[in-house]
């Protein structure tokens, strides 16, 4: 009997704790084309989203992982809500209810309602209508009235009005490419300045320049330095050119580009919002229809962003051999140590950092890949592939920043350079020989690198030996310093 009430006791407790948590998560219900959806009560986004929710439960990450990504949409329903209640099309109290909304996204809020999987079907649908569903139920709670109830403030009447994913979705993208743009070029420009720095510290650090991994003629440390900086430099102006792609805009095209359920005037109006807005000179297409079916701003761009990644694998690659050895490579120069490099050598450290910069690059160029597969696969009026294209340019956009920023903090700022090892490559080399041709001539000049080469012997001493060139003229001549070309004004400014 005992056993029986201590039995009947703990099932007591069993369902008490259940009826608990089922309290503690209360849900509300939303409907949609295809039926009812339990909603929980605490959240802002309704049933589309949970239907994207169960449907595309695919990388982890979602358009929460992109911070700025919530502020644009908060800026794009913004611009639209006031260009539809300029035109008559949105009463004045709706318009101050959902202008709160996007403002709380525009600073930053609300950012976890964002949660859609990045890698998405339907040509980005889900991610327009889980902003339409945050800030209608943002609208509507600040409103006073219960979330879910879009019968008062409707996120595809009220806050979708005048639009279609087909026009706000690469709206969103385009925006949150060019907000992130300034990070990524300003991670450029100190990158460069750092390789800059180094240049001018070493300007006139004489050293063996090579072609194919053969020594050739002599140059500068530093002028090794400044064409890497150089090489930043001409990305920097080729992505800041690249960035006038995003700038076009379809807003007010709705579904094809036909602006089918916009109000007359209402493009005009919304592109002066979104200006407005964002402090940016958006424009709209001249061709709405070709501006909805191509995605050619994002290849523009996605393009230059791969350029970059080219230029800092070359860099990078050179760093890593410059560096090689300790003494059985270049080691030319030293990288910080940044950890063990081996789990079973003693003593190794590896060019770990550079090696990285090198396998984000890839990433990037793979990335870019993506986005002209995609690109190229839009069928007729429409590509459905643009959420991998945004995913693909966001993700080089961010892992490009931070690569950079470790990339000078972690390695470039700490480099130092071994100058015996650059005094004893020029005593040594065979590559001065070069020099000779216009007074020698080429074929002298190979018997002379044949000989050096069978001997041992440097070229300063066969020329001395053999008599060919006066002390004058050898000083004057085969001055490694003299050969360099180096011209100390050019780096004067920078």
């Amino acid at each position: 009997m005992k056993k029986k009430f201590l039995l009947s006791g703990f099932f007591i407790i069993i369902m008490l704790l259940a009826l608990e948590i089922t309290s503690a998560q209360q849900f509300r219900t939303e409907t949609d084309l295809l039926g009812d959806v339990k909603v929980p009560t605490d959240v802002y986004y309704g049933v589309q989203t949970i239907r994207a929710l169960e449907n595309f439960q695919i990388s982890g990450q979602n358009l929460s992982n992109y911070p700025e990504y919530a502020k644009a949409w908060g800026m794009i329903k913004l611009a639209a809500a006031r260009a539809n209640a300029e035109i008559g099309e949105l009463s004045p109290k709706k318009l101050q209810l959902i202008e709160w909304a996007c403002q709380q996204l525009i600073e930053g809020k609300y950012t976890d309602q964002f949660m859609v999987d990045l890698y998405q079907g339907g040509a980005g649908t889900s991610s327009n209508m889980n902003a339409n569903e945050v800030i209608a139920n943002l609208a509507l709670e600040k409103g006073g009235y219960e979330k879910g109830r879009y019968d008062i403030i409707s996120s595809v009447d009220d806050v979708n009005m005048a639009q279609s994913t087909n026009d706000s979705y690469p709206t969103s993208l385009k925006l949150t490419m060019v907000l992130y743009h300034q990070k990524l070029v300003n991670e450029m420009k100190q990158l460069a300045q750092s390789f800059r720095l180094l240049g001018n510290q070493h300007l006139e650090v004489v050293k063996m320049g090579r072609t194919e991994l053969q020594d050739a003629v002599p140059m500068t440390v530093g002028q090794e330095f400044h064409s890497f900086a150089a090489m930043l430099d001409w990305n920097i102006a080729n992505i800041e050119e690249s960035q006038k792609a995003l700038m076009m805009l379809n807003m007010g095209g709705t579904a094809i580009g036909t602006g089918l359920n916009a109000a007359v005037g209402y493009s005009e109006a919304y592109i002066r919002h979104f200006r407005e807005i964002t402090g940016f000179q958006f424009t709209n297409a001249d061709d709405m229809i070709a501006a909805t079916s191509s995605l050619h701003g994002f290849v523009v761009y996605s393009s230059a962003v791969k350029t970059l990644a080219v230029s800092l694998v070359k860099i990078s690659n050179d760093l890593i051999l410059l560096s090689s050895g300790p003494r059985a490579g270049f080691f030319e120069i030293n990288l910080p140590a940044r950890q063990p490099g081996s789990s079973i050598m003693p003593g190794k450290v590896n060019p770990v950092i550079p090696e990285l910069m090198t396998l984000i690059s890839y990433r990037v160029m793979g990335n870019d890949v993506t986005v002209n597969m995609a690109s190229s696969a839009g069928v007729l009026q429409l590509n459905a592939f643009e959420p991998v294209v945004g995913l693909a340019i966001l993700e080089s956009q961010k892992i490009m920043t931070n690569g950079m920023k470790a990339f000078r903090e972690q390695c470039i700022d700490g480099i130092t350079i071994n100058e015996k090892v650059h005094a004893r490559n020029l005593s040594t080399t065979i590559g001065i020989v070069t020099a000779l041709n216009p007074i020698l001539g080429h074929h002298m000049g190979d018997e002379l690198a044949k000989e050096a080469m069978l001997t041992g012997k440097g070229i300063l001493e066969l020329v001395r030996e053999k008599k060919l060139l006066t002390e004058q003229q050898i000083q004057k001549i085969l001055n490694p310093e003299n050969m360099t070309g180096l011209d100390k004004t050019k780096y004067k400014n920078k």
